[in-house]
Order: C-alpha cells, then sequence, then structure tokens
C-alpha cells in the first residue's frame, strides 16, 4: 500500500505580528511538503500585498498570492490576496470573494477555515497564529467537527494573543504549541512515515 498522507490541506490564519510567525513556520517546511497551504492574513487593503514575495525568499516551498480557480497542489502556498474572502472548494480549487466583511474583516479566516472543513473534513489541519481579535475561533469549532486537527500558537510565543485565545477558549484544539514547535507538528502529522 502507497503511505499516503493523513492531511491534504494546511490552513493558516495571521494577524497582527502574522509575518514573523508566519516566516517562522514555513522556513522550516520541505519544498515535498504532502499537504497544500493556504494562508490568511489580514493586511491593510489599500496596498498592494508584497507578503508572497517575502515568504517565498524564506521558505523552499512555492508561495503565491492565490487566484480563483487556482488547482490547490502540494508544497504550495497560497496567500488570499489583500481584501478578498479566500474559500476552498471540495473540487480542491481557491475561490476568491468579495462579498460581505466578517466580523469587519476580509479575508477572514472563520470563512477559509470554514470551507476548508466543508472540503477536506478529516484530512484539514487549522493553524491560527499570532493576532488580535477572535477571527479564525468560529472556524476552528468548524474544523473540529468536521473530524480535522486544529493547532493554534500558545499565548507566552504570540505577539498578540487576541486570536490565539479566542481559538483555545472555544475548547476546540488539538494542540497548543509554542511557535517553534508548529512546523515539526506539521511534519509529523502531514508527512508519512515509512513503517518502521
Amino acid at each position: 500500500m502507497p503511505n499516503l498522507p493523513n492531511f491534504d490541506i494546511v490552513a493558516l490564519a495571521a494577524s497582527a505580528g502574522g509575518l514573523t510567525a508566519l516566516i517562522e513556520v514555513l522556513a522550516h517546511l520541505p519544498a515535498d511538503f504532502k499537504a497544500a497551504i493556504v494562508i490568511v492574513q489580514h493586511l491593510d487593503p489599500r496596498h498592494p500585498s508584497l507578503m508572497a514575495e517575502i515568504l517565498s525568499r524564506r521558505t523552499p516551498l512555492t508561495v503565491k498570492q492565490a487566484k480563483e480557480g487556482d488547482k490547490l497542489t502540494p508544497g504550495t502556498v497560497y496567500i488570499a490576496p489583500p481584501n478578498n474572502h479566500l474559500l476552498v472548494n471540495s473540487d480542491g480549487k481557491a475561490s476568491l470573494s468579495q462579498s460581505e466583511m466578517v466580523h469587519f474583516l476580509r479575508p477572514s479566516a472563520d470563512l477559509l477555515f470554514e470551507s476548508v472543513a466543508a472540503s477536506y473534513k478529516e484530512r484539514a489541519i487549522a493553524v491560527v497564529l499570532t493576532g488580535t481579535g477572535s477571527d479564525g475561533a468560529m472556524g476552528v469549532e468548524a474544523i473540529q467537527k468536521m473530524g480535522g486537527t486544529v493547532i493554534v500558537q500558545d499565548d507566552k510565543s504570540a505577539e498578540f494573543s487576541g486570536m490565539p485565545s479566542a481559538a483555545i477558549m472555544t475548547g476546540n484544539v488539538d494542540f497548543i504549541l509554542p511557535l517553534a514547535e508548529i512546523s515539526s507538528a506539521l511534519l509529523t502529522l502531514v508527512m508519512p512515515h515509512p513503517d518502521l
């Protein structure tokens, strides 16, 4: 039997302080990472985002700003463009939406997580990193309900603990980890282990 990955997608959400946290997580993932990665980072919609360029210099993974209809492929990071919600469809394609803001936010981590939960069910991992506010908390409940796995950055290592704390308060969290341990947890969960 081929050793198939247990997870097909990792969805990360971050807000204030998020760029540093995302670099820390992505820098330690290999180019042959077996899941696609989708990211919502709250950004000022008035400026073009340089996130993809910045992150691609710091990680072996391929990094791109998500476009409508992108087919999500393993080892590739898709970032929500400023002022667009990023959703994932059950056919494994990205979809962008300028629908209503959620909690005054677009992109919204809740919407991303809910679409990932519906499309990937138990094969999804959601990660909540540093940020203010509570975006992502409703979404982690959806991930858990559909059998997915939730990782949250611990308060101590989060530059801003609003988003991690709100996610933890839901009780729908599998792992609460310091930032430095999140990438190794993702590797353990996602990369196939040859039978010992």
